[in-house]
């Protein structure tokens, strides 16, 4: 029996015979090249805030969370050097600090670099690409040991950001940052559903940041979430209307209009530094549920009220069994394995309750409304969708399944995960 444990929400439980935390780039670049030299696998591991077997092995797992994240930013370039296992809130603050930004963040600070990039994790906003687009450099530990650095501009950089930890064990990433910024946030109850679907491009991008939320019941969507960017130095801000299209501008303390929410942000529409608005939890509090089944697919925006349409008509056998769902958006980008992927992105997610037969009974079901608009599923999230409709929906998973079988031919950084889903040959 594996004493690994489990995912952040214990709703994956590791079946990787033993787990190494290291505490420097040598001890991991030695555990890669004696497991490559035994004919074993290893798979890193990070803050485990998955919900199915992609960070799962059966060899080692290694993580590189306890590694001094060293962050040096290059002033002239715009970027930040960071290690990858540093959590999102962590860089944050270090980067407020020294008067600097990140383009967004996701809804949970509590992630690190390593592991949101390399599955497309995301934050909200029209024009803003997943956390992934941020990305300017990567140092890996390669098939051999050895560390490696690529670039962007370099050929193989677009099939390797978003790489699922199938090529090596990404140690240290270069970011880009911009001055730093602040931020509002108004949230508002009662959105009609028509207002939704009637335009749904201006009403997620009425404001820097939008997110949804929604039980799927009724005609109204339940909260809706405005993060406004305010570049001024004093704040100074058009008033937010008490209304937008039909909705009411609530007045409770946190985003989720309660006043007694300790784990929520501000959302009482108070100016704060934008490391303190652009994610939904705070970085000293409890991320979400907790005791939770995470499932999201990415839809072209395009098509995203016939996509909501689709996933309506299942609303009542999708509502007992849901916690809630969140509705964002993305900017279409470059990145081979992304779900934004040269389109830009309505990214439909599902909070579960804990009840995994009901889910999975669900899942294809859901799969199959979303299928018409080639959904592609969120690569670390629970889903049914097979290797052949994931070739379909990622134009380059061939591409990248090539490029990490050249950059990795005896399958160190593989798992029976990749390999059922086609993004690694079958071994």
């Amino acid at each position: 029996m594996s004493d690994v444990g489990h995912t952040w929400a214990g709703t994956y439980t590791f079946t990787a015979p033993r787990i190494i935390e290291a505490g420097n780039v040598g001890e991991v670049q030695q555990v890669v090249a004696d497991a490559a030299g035994a004919g074993g696998e290893v798979r890193a591991l990070g803050t485990r805030h998955s919900f199915n077997g992609i960070a799962d092995t059966t060899g080692t797992l290694i993580t590189v969370i306890a590694i001094d994240p060293d962050p040096v930013i290059d002033e002239v370039a715009g970027t930040v050097t960071v290690g990858s296992g540093i959590r999102y809130g962590a860089l944050a603050i270090w980067l407020e600090q020294h008067g600097w930004a990140l383009h967004n963040m996701g809804s949970l600070p509590h992630i690190s670099v390593g592991g949101a990039a390399a599955t497309g994790t995301h934050g909200s906003g029209n024009a803003l690409g997943v956390l992934s687009t941020a990305v300017r450099a990567i140092e890996y530990v390669a098939a051999d040991g050895s560390l490696v650095t690529v670039q962007q501009g370099d050929p193989d950089f677009d099939g390797m950001v978003v790489g699922l930890g199938a090529y090596g064990i990404v140690v240290r990433t270069t970011l880009a940052i911009e001055p730093s910024f602040r931020m509002r946030q108004d949230v508002f109850g009662g959105l009609p559903w028509d207002a939704v679907l009637g335009d749904l491009e201006a009403v997620t991008g009425a404001a820097y940041s939008v997110s949804l939320f929604t039980d799927w019941l009724g005609d109204r969507v339940g909260l809706a979430v405005r993060k406004t960017r305010l570049d001024d130095e004093d704040d100074t801000t058009p008033a937010v209307s008490e209304e937008w299209d039909g909705a009411t501008r609530l007045s409770g303390l946190s985003i989720f209009g309660r006043d007694d929410d300790e784990n929520s942000t501000p959302g009482d529409g108070t100016p704060g530094p934008w490391n303190e608005r652009l994610p939904h939890f705070r970085f000293d509090g409890t991320p979400s549920v907790g005791d939770e089944i995470q499932t999201e697919y990415f839809v072209d925006r395009r098509q995203g009220a016939d996509a909501l349409r689709a996933v309506r008509a299942l609303g009542d056998r999708i509502a007992p069994h849901l916690h809630i769902t969140e509705l964002r958006t993305a900017a279409a980008d470059e990145l081979w394995l992304s779900g934004s992927y040269q389109r830009p992105t309505l990214a439909i997610h599902f909070t579960w309750k804990n009840e995994p037969d009901a889910v999975h009974a669900l899942l294809p079901d859901i799969e199959a409304a979303l299928a018409p608009f080639d959904a592609r599923p969120h690569w670390g999230k629970v889903n049914t969708v097979d290797g052949a409709t994931l070739a379909r929906v990622h134009p380059r998973l061939a591409d990248a399944r090539g490029l990490f079988e050249r950059l990795d031919p005896a399958g160190v950084f593989s798992n029976g995960y990749l390999e059922h889903r086609g993004v690694r040959e079958a071994r």
